[in-house]
């Protein structure tokens, strides 16, 4: 990382810091001043907001860890045979318990093949990507997530769907730039670093896998969009064939 870039890096970091830690401060000292004027429904009102913020901050200083991380190069990934199914699975009763508004479906082909992956990081793929579909997505819609394998058994594709605001073409690739973020009806209400799915596309390239995104319009105010990532399969005799290197 080059000087200005650092400089541009921690000022967007203190940026984003600073929101939520002075709504944390704002609401705690309101509290602390007025407890015994504020109603049994206010005080739970400002606990959780205290709650969400806090969240956003954990999850802002995770994602900037993140960053750091992949912009050393003494990173270590550790390769491991790993299903899918059973980490998909993983993640989505984690962010389910967060967004009760969204219905969410698994499907992973009984014949798709292990992948060669770091098990933590490509759970964190899935973390960004799934938990970025439910953010991103209207409520009472459906996240779809479908793993698969191609044809001849080269990669396994997995493909997380959301029914939310059309992402336009033009913004394919700039979603996956540090602290991008989309203008429209729909983020504009939702917080973010514009950090998960650049941290998720770094991560996925380290594996040897690819990410790509596409938006299907439905109608004039809605679109599905797909998230697919593809990793190399990566079993014990393709690995003695030199297919596939960590």
């Amino acid at each position: 990382m080059n000087e200005q870039s650092y400089e541009d890096f921690m000022s967007t970091v203190s940026h984003e810091l600073r929101t939520p830690l002075t709504s944390i401060r704002g609401f705690s000292q309101t509290m602390l001043t007025s407890w015994n004027k504020l109603d049994d429904e206010s005080k739970k009102k400002f606990l959780k907001i205290i709650e969400e913020q806090s969240n956003r901050l954990i999850s802002l200083v995770e994602n900037m860890l993140s960053v750091t991380k992949l912009q050393s190069a003494n990173e270590n990934f550790v390769y491991k045979e790993t299903d899918i199914l059973p980490i998909i699975n993983t993640v989505v009763s984690i962010v389910k318990n967060q967004y009760t508004s969204r219905v969410f479906e698994v499907n992973v082909s009984k014949n798709t093949p292990t992948i060669l992956v770091d098990r933590d990081k490509f759970q964190q793929v899935m973390m960004n990507l799934i938990e970025n579909a439910a953010k991103y997505s209207f409520d009472n819609t459906k996240i779809s997530v479908v793993g698969s394998s191609s044809d001849n058994y080269e990669y396994v594709s997995i493909k997380v769907s959301n029914v939310g605001v059309k992402l336009a073409e033009e913004d394919y690739d700039k979603i996956f730039t540090k602290f991008s973020r989309i203008d429209n009806p729909l983020t504009r209400k939702v917080q973010g670093s514009g950090l998960g799915l650049y941290i998720t596309k770094n991560i996925v390239d380290k594996m040897k896998g690819s990410i790509s995104v596409v938006s299907s319009e439905i109608d004039d105010k809605s679109a599905v969009t797909t998230f697919e990532v593809k990793f190399p399969v990566c079993n014990v005799e393709t690995q003695a064939r030199e297919k596939c290197k960590q």
